[in-house]
């Protein structure tokens, strides 16, 4: 049950229409500059060029730009405006993307990189601000399109870039297919030019609260911790699963489908679960119907990987959308915009730092013991922190509330 917010925008039925149209697009183009590289790295390797440790940076800058900058955001946006800070994370993303196809050097190639994650970064910290200063009394739904617009992002420059890049019969072109999720990032920059102007009265209100303060607060660590150990889970199994499978014995293509089954398998659930939750009081329920089916999927490819792999996968996929019922949480979690952006700075902040660890561990865990059964139980086991910093964070509470009196 959510509290009356304090710091809540009127808008008009045209200015709802432009904050829905800009949150989708924003959230659209949130991902791509991060998911756009892997399907393209051997290209970018040799074109670049990037050596060994240049090319491991690039694949952990994500996760590393996500946490730096997100404890930045918030106070930024309480600065000069959180749509301000929006349009300016958007014409970053969009001109660095295109500028890193161009260059030939690796240093700023990587630089390029982090500039354009830190723009997408911003974006993704202060996305929750906007859906509670809009829409107070919608967060479930508003959410819901966002992860949803997310997740159709993620999954359509993962399938896409190779075959953008090869557009035009020479080869692959990564500058080409890195640089068409440029093009949509700067189409996402026009409904946020006509935003723009409400932080001309709304932006001094988010002054007081801090990312730092979220530290104080109980309720804060268990959001930080359970966003970061659902991270880990989720890119620990992005950047493995298919390598698991493979070496299970299924051939490459295979192995690329049941990956795919597991990001695929948030799509549908990026719209059901942020709705359900906004309508529950409680939300035990539903995080426990969706952390059973970790277990599920990891115990059953330990066990018997073929030829039930497709089962599996889709249990860890829905495992996996615990994602979006975090997310809203923390708009459901705080009782205005403020709030809502400090406990989202915090949380992504902290908890992407956290999760940096989860592919960097399966891989070593997995070079030194020969066998992914060790990696696989470690995550499994991960899954019990998980899952009661879940349910601490999903009983009817508010960071305001655990704040020192002022």
């Amino acid at each position: 049950m959510t509290a009356a917010p304090t710091d809540v925008v009127r808008d008009s039925r045209v200015q709802r229409l432009l904050v829905v149209l800009g949150i989708v697009v924003l959230a659209f183009n949130l991902r791509p500059a991060a998911s756009s590289v892997g399907p393209l790295l051997a290209e970018i390797r040799a074109g670049v060029p990037l050596g060994d440790a240049e090319a491991g940076l690039l694949t952990t800058l994500p996760v590393v730009c996500f946490a730096v900058v997100g404890g930045i955001a918030p106070r930024l946006a309480s600065w000069v405006g959180v749509h301000r800070v929006s349009l300016v994370g958007l014409v970053l993303l969009a001109g660095c993307l295109w500028a890193r196809g161009h260059v030939h050097q690796g240093w700023l190639f990587l630089v390029l990189s982090f500039a354009a994650l830190a723009g997408a970064a911003a974006a993704n910290v202060l996305m929750p601000s906007l859906v509670k200063l809009h829409f107070p009394g919608q967060v479930g739904l508003l959410t819901a399109v966002y992860t949803t617009s997310m997740a159709v992002g993620l999954t359509l420059s993962s399938a896409l870039s190779v075959p953008i890049a090869g557009i035009g019969g020479e080869g692959v072109d990564y500058a080409q297919g890195l640089g068409a999720w440029a093009v949509t990032a700067a189409i996402a920059i026009l409904p946020w030019i006509g935003l723009v102007g409400h932080d001309l009265h709304e932006g001094r209100r988010t002054r007081a609260l801090g990312v730092g303060s979220m530290v104080r607060t109980r309720l804060g660590w268990a959001m930080a911790v359970a966003f970061g150990l659902q991270s880990l889970q989720a890119y620990a199994v992005f950047g493995w699963f298919a390598q698991m499978c493979r070496d299970a014995g299924y051939s490459a293509e295979t192995a690329g489908i049941l990956l795919g089954i597991v990001t695929g398998a948030s799509i549908p659930l990026s719209v059901l679960i942020p709705i359900l939750a906004g309508r529950l009081r409680d939300q035990r329920w539903l995080l426990t119907a969706l952390m059973v089916c970790y277990p599920i999927g990891y115990v059953g490819f330990l066990l018997d990987p073929r030829p039930l792999g497709w089962l599996w996968a889709l249990a860890i996929g829905i495992g996996c959308s615990t994602f979006p019922l975090i997310l809203t949480l923390i708009g459901l979690r705080s009782r205005t915009a403020q709030g809502t952006a400090a406990l989202s700075g915090f949380t992504q902040s902290a908890g992407y730092l956290l999760a940096a660890v989860g592919p960097f561990g399966v891989g070593v865990l997995h070079a030194a013991t020969g066998t992914w059964t060790v990696s696989i139980l470690v995550l499994l086991a991960l899954c019990l922190p998980l899952y009661l910093c879940g349910l601490y964070a999903t009983r009817s509470r508010f960071i305001e509330d655990q704040l020192p009196a002022r």
